[in-house]
């Protein structure tokens, strides 16, 4: 019986072994070149996204002039104010208003504000005959009882719209009303004016 050594053995499994890497080196070869045989295609699409703005022309609402001084009982003070839509969506706006009691008189109890469109007899001076459509009815100021709408997200009762570009003028008017008492002699206010506007798109 002959015996194999084991320095043959171990040439044997070592060309053994070898055969073996060659022969996947080929199946490897081989499977890569068929990838590479493939009809291939690609195409590709770039979805460009932009925001939408709310913007109110600050600058047309800061020309509302509502301050005077010396007021008597019948007095008025009227001004117009262009509201202008510059944002590039439609949006729906509101008026609040804040008043102060500095000298605890409590003249912002008793004046109240009334606002319209643009006047319908002569629309070139813009609140000179007050004859628009009443948008609010004389309501006391209070500390914060005017103002129009409801700055809450959504839509609100007395909310107006404005589409892109668009602008409208309103009419203001401030009065100290011909019943008023010696009590508010010498009295003050400071009334702020809120104009907030939100989108009205997926808004209801």
């Amino acid at each position: 019986m002959n015996q194999v050594s084991r320095p043959d053995r171990n040439r044997r499994r070592r060309r053994v072994l070898a055969l073996v890497i060659g022969a996947l080196g080929v199946v490897s070869l081989g499977a890569g070149q068929l990838s590479l045989a493939l009809f291939t295609d690609q195409s590709t699409v770039n979805g460009t996204f932009s925001s939408g703005s709310v913007l109110l022309d600050g600058t047309k609402i800061a020309g509302l002039t509502l301050s005077t001084g010396g007021m008597v009982p019948g007095d008025t003070v009227t001004d117009d104010v262009v509201v202008e839509n510059i944002g590039s969506v439609q949006f729906r706006y509101a008026v609040s208003t804040a008043s102060t009691n500095p000298d605890t008189k409590a003249l912002r109890t008793v004046l109240t504000l009334t606002v319209k469109t643009i006047d319908v007899t002569t629309p070139g001076t813009p609140c000179n005959d007050f004859d628009g459509t009443t948008i609010q009815a004389a309501t006391v100021l209070g500390a914060s009882g005017g103002g129009f709408g409801n700055p809450a997200q959504g839509a609100q009762a007395g909310d107006r719209t404005l589409n892109a570009g668009a602008n409208e003028t309103l009419c203001f008017r401030v009065t100290l009303p011909i019943g008023t008492g010696n009590a508010f002699q010498s009295a003050t206010t400071t009334t702020t004016f809120t104009f907030d506007a939100e989108q009205t798109a997926n808004n209801p």
